[in-house]
């Protein structure tokens, strides 16, 4: 039997993103609004996301697998060094098979990861529109092959009714999950725990469509800022770290605030937040709960927070060894493999990272785990999430 474990299980990556290519919204809206809409233009020699006048950022950014160099340092320019498998369907699945990965669920960037950054347009209406442009695009990206290319909706979250309206026209859509903010706060809006977001949660449940929440999907702004002066990369790679907490109040928040048990049927992805803190995050809540009296102000629920997680919450990791083992051992059918392809700190490294080839990363890192763990961890549990199978 071959020891690659590439080879002996369909491995399904659950985290890696889309550089969208530049004329996502440009090919989908009319000429009148082409510049109030992301559409790209050279700046200073740089291919950069514009909307009236304002630079949104630059693709290269998140687009550093397989690069010679670091941010801020160094970045691809332009879309000419950015990798087409980025970029093109057809070039990401050939990719897929280089790397011996059979299927990857896909995220966004310039919307943001939980997709506030939508509302840096302004207007509401072009905002609701670039949504529904960009659900659109997936549909027609992942069309290269639906099997393996998974289509993740963009929610705009900040309008409930908008937000039923796309979930449901987009699962219409073969769309597989809704990607949610996990710090909505950030924008004005209540928490995950409140039950002002429970008519989404419901929807998803009965479209039995999953629901993710990526690291990240918040304000990123605030976060990014190096009010400490340790210097740019420092601080990215301490915010690269710390962005890990960020889903644990996420999970915090559905757990104590009744989300899991009102809506016991509803799968919950905590994305590109690493799995090892899960364990000892989980021990922590449930002493707390039993300690805090949880259960006199609200006797209906019936389960710990370990139980509730166990039910229906997903954590992922990408470059763990003995954290991912760990939590692999305790929740065997709640943690799911990524590689988060192509970000910075993406597993397709470049001559400047320590990261390992995907093949190679699992085999140093897993390969003393049991066939049924691997099998779980690498195909089983994300086929039932997604409906892959």
């Amino acid at each position: 039997m071959s020891t690659d474990l590439f080879e002996r299980f369909k491995v399904i990556d659950v985290d890696t993103h889309l550089t969208e290519p530049p004329d996502v919204w440009t090919a989908r809206m009319p000429a009148s609004l082409h510049d109030k809409v992301p559409h790209i233009e050279r700046v200073n020699g740089r291919d950069t996301w514009m909307v009236n006048g304002e630079s949104l950022g630059s693709p290269g950014y998140y687009s550093m697998a397989g690069f010679d160099g670091l941010m801020p340092l160094k970045i691809p320019e332009t879309y000419d060094e950015i990798a087409p498998s980025m970029y093109d369907a057809q070039a990401r699945l050939e990719f897929m098979d280089s790397q011996g990965i059979w299927a990857q669920i896909l995220y966004p960037n310039v919307g943001g990861f939980g997709n506030g950054y939508f509302l840096r347009l302004g207007d509401r209406e072009v905002v609701a529109q670039c949504v529904a442009a960009y659900n659109d695009f997936l549909c027609d990206w992942t069309s290269a092959a639906p099997d393996r290319l998974i289509p993740i909706t963009a929610v705009p979250f900040w309008d409930i009714d908008l937000s039923l309206a796309e979930i449901e026209r987009c699962a219409g859509l073969g769309h597989r999950a809704i990607n949610f903010c996990n710090q909505p706060q950030d924008y004005g809006q209540p928490p995950l725990g409140h039950q002002h977001w429970d008519p989404i949660w419901a929807l998803a449940q009965e479209a039995e469509l999953a629901v993710s929440f990526h690291v990240g999907g918040g304000n990123m702004g605030t976060l990014m800022a190096d009010e400490a002066e340790m210097g740019w990369m420092t601080n990215f790679a301490k915010i690269s770290s710390l962005i890990f907490l960020d889903n644990m109040r996420c999970i915090a928040d559905l757990i104590f605030g009744g989300v899991c048990h009102r809506f016991p049927e509803l799968q919950l992805v905590s994305v590109e937040s690493g799995a090892g803190w899960i364990p000892p995050a989980l021990e922590a809540f449930d002493w707390q709960w039993r300690n805090g009296g949880v259960h006199l102000e609200h006797p209906e629920y019936d389960l710990l927070p370990s139980e509730y997680f166990e039910r229906q919450i997903y954590g992922c990791f990408w470059f763990e060894q003995a954290g991912a083992v760990a939590a692999i051992q305790r929740f065997p059918n709640n943690i799911l493999y990524e590689t988060d392809y192509p970000h910075p700190t993406c597993q397709h490294p470049g001559p400047a990272t320590p990261a390992q080839y995907p093949r190679d990363y699992a085999q140093w890192a897993l390969g003393d785990l049991s066939d049924d763990h691997l099998a779980k961890v690498l195909h089983d549990n994300a086929a039932r999430v997604y409906r892959l199978d």
